[in-house]
């Protein structure tokens, strides 16, 4: 029987770090947690609750809340797909909508918010046996894991399959410039805030997808796994 590991996936919006995150753990039979889903989460909370003006956020009274939001994961019996649900409600159609994709980076910037989901975080992975993605698995979340992927890809080429996505969900309104400044905005947020910036870990192996297919990604990120728990 292979050993158990923490596998740590960390990059850019947009990057396919939760597509093969997914795929990896069902192949390999872990739990699967996609830390996105949970911020933006917490960010469509502020939303529908008025903490959200402009792109000031009302941290103080985010921060009473923080102990009132609950986030869970289930499956959809339908597709096999892990969903997010907010205070017991299904808001996985939700928090992939521009309005929240334009507001999550500040939120996610918001130590308070950081520190609660972190702890969260921590604990859903204790038992190892976990694939968890998001910006700072790697380097704050699961320092020690033993598996760490960064995953990059240029802006365009990442903006380009977030805008395919989009379309292919009914959303005609976005326009690829849409998309594109809202990913560079990302990246900056992601890179330059003072709590957690996304960076690579020093022993995270980097994974450049920009012209890999999806199969070949997942072909390639099995190949890492299988080397490193057959050490």
């Amino acid at each position: 029987m292979k050993k158990k590991i923490t596998i740590a996936i960390d990059g850019f919006s947009s990057s396919g770090k939760s597509t093969m995150a997914k795929k990896l753990a069902k192949t390999i039979g872990y739990a699967y947690i996609d830390t996105g889903a949970m911020y933006r989460a917490v960010t469509l909370y502020c939303l529908n609750n008025g903490l959200i003006n402009g792109d000031i956020v009302d941290v103080a009274e985010l921060e009473c809340r923080l102990a009132d939001i609950r986030i869970t994961f289930g499956v959809n019996a339908a597709t096999g797909a892990s969903e997010t649900y907010l205070n017991g409600e299904n808001v996985e159609r939700e928090i992939r909508e521009m309005r929240v994709s334009g507001k999550v980076s500040i939120v996610a910037a918001i130590p308070a918010v950081r520190h609660a989901l972190v702890a969260q975080q921590q604990r859903m992975g204790s038992e190892k046996g976990i694939v968890m993605d998001g910006r700072d698995i790697g380097t704050v979340v699961f320092p020690d894991a033993e598996m760490k992927i960064y995953v990059d890809a240029s802006a365009e080429t990442r903006a380009q399959r977030r805008f395919d996505e989009l379309r292919s969900k009914g959303n005609t309104d976005v326009t690829y410039e849409d998309v594109l400044r809202n990913v560079q905005e990302r990246d900056y947020i992601d890179q330059t805030r003072a709590e957690s910036p996304l960076r690579k870990a020093d022993d995270a192996i980097v994974l450049d997808n920009s012209t890999m297919t999806i199969a070949e990604q997942d072909a390639w990120l099995l190949d890492v796994y299988n080397r490193i728990v057959n050490k």
